[in-house]
């Protein structure tokens, strides 16, 4: 399932820091603006604490964990909505993405030059999301243009509903807000789900801080709280400067230690990966063998046909039931065979919605 998050920003604010922590995939981290020109692509690894326990009970030939698509994207500057500098580039690169991590500085130094020669993060928000929505409105009135007569001569009315909600866009860009600001039913998402708006993707906000400032944040996070508090959006905190760090350590009681020292449970890389993989609203279903213990992806809300397909298109095909035991049982029991004997195991059928967390067993004839 190739779904991808953007990573976003001005120059210089840390994006290729953190992605180079991210992935092994290397991007130019260099003080000055544009080092990344071409999106770079990395396939995470998320972090799953339960396919570790698992393996442990029942000790599978490998280990098989699910992964995520990041996109490590080209500076953005004012004016790009009209192609100033990368302008066309970087919102051709982020229509191409399922969700924004839009990364913000929220530190000083004074050896990293800003884009703007200040440090405001708020500010900074609201530069890219001017662009974005001015790219926005470009596609929303192009749209109107194109619907408005049939709306009018009031014999479509598909096209009404379709010319009244491109006029809510409008309205809403027009006072510098983004599109994910407004909410509207399924039906209406799917009349205009084709306009692909750019201010209407998932947002998880990054708060690039320094190192003191990684546990608890500063001033400049609170300010972009506060910025963002009544928009459908998440925000983290990261020193992308230790996460570069702790990425160069060898091994995994190394970066342990390193966590420990600074006063961090968790690496901000792992919490980052874990929000994405929740901003593009995905889950996880386990299987568990002795072949291999693996997690696989799948949509919040699918139901289990959908999710045997994931293993297999035939798994879909051909689908009979499903057998499902509850992580927690299992860990609970001890193994499958405990589970099944005390009866913990439920048999499901086509309209079973899978949990995050469930491990699967397909029955199926193609």
């Amino acid at each position: 399932m190739a779904l991808q998050c953007g990573i976003v920003g001005l120059p210089n604010v840390g994006k290729s820091t953190l992605f180079n922590s991210l992935s092994n995939a290397k991007a130019q981290a260099a003080n000055f603006p544009f080092c990344t020109i071409e999106p770079n692509v990395g396939v995470i690894t998320v972090p799953d604490e339960r396919l570790t326990k698992l393996a442990e009970l029942v000790n599978p030939q490998k280990i098989v964990p699910t992964t995520v698509e990041i996109v490590d994207i080209a500076g953005l500057v004012k004016g790009a909505s009209k192609g100033e500098g990368l302008g066309n580039k970087f919102l051709a690169n982020i229509r191409e993405t399922d969700a924004i991590l839009h990364v913000l500085r929220c530190f000083e130094n004074e050896n990293i030059t800003h884009v703007d020669g200040t440090i405001n993060p708020v500010r900074d928000k609201e530069i890219i999301d001017t662009e974005l929505q001015l790219k926005d409105l470009e596609t929303v009135e192009s749209r109107i243009d194109k619907v408005r007569k049939q709306a009018q001569t009031g014999g479509d009315k598909q096209a009404k509903t379709v010319y009244d909600l491109l006029v809510k866009y409008r309205e809403r860009l027009m006072q510098g807000k983004s599109a994910r600001t407004l909410t509207f039913d399924k039906e209406e998402k799917k009349l205009i789900g084709d306009l692909h708006l750019l201010t209407d993707k998932p947002v998880l906000y990054i708060c690039n801080v320094d190192e003191a400032s990684a546990k608890n944040g500063n001033a400049y996070v609170e300010a972009v709280r506060e910025a963002v508090k009544n928009e459908n959006a998440d925000i983290l905190v990261i020193a992308a400067a230790i996460e570069a760090d702790i990425a160069e350590l060898e091994t995994y009681e190394e970066r342990q230690l390193f966590l420990a020292e600074t006063g961090l449970s968790e690496s901000g890389v792992s919490r980052l990966i874990k929000s994405a993989y929740k901003l593009l609203n995905l889950q996880t279903f386990l299987t568990a063998g002795p072949q291999e213990v693996r997690a696989w992806t799948f949509r919040q809300g699918w139901k289990a046909p959908q999710c045997a397909g994931v293993i297999h298109t035939d798994f879909e095909k051909g689908f009979i039931r499903a057998e499902v035991i509850k992580y927690g049982d299992y860990v609970d029991y001890g193994s499958e065979a405990a589970v099944k004997e005390a009866g913990k195991m439920n048999v499901e059928g086509k309209e079973y919605v899978v949990q995050d967390g469930d491990i699967m067993h397909f029955r199926f004839n193609v």
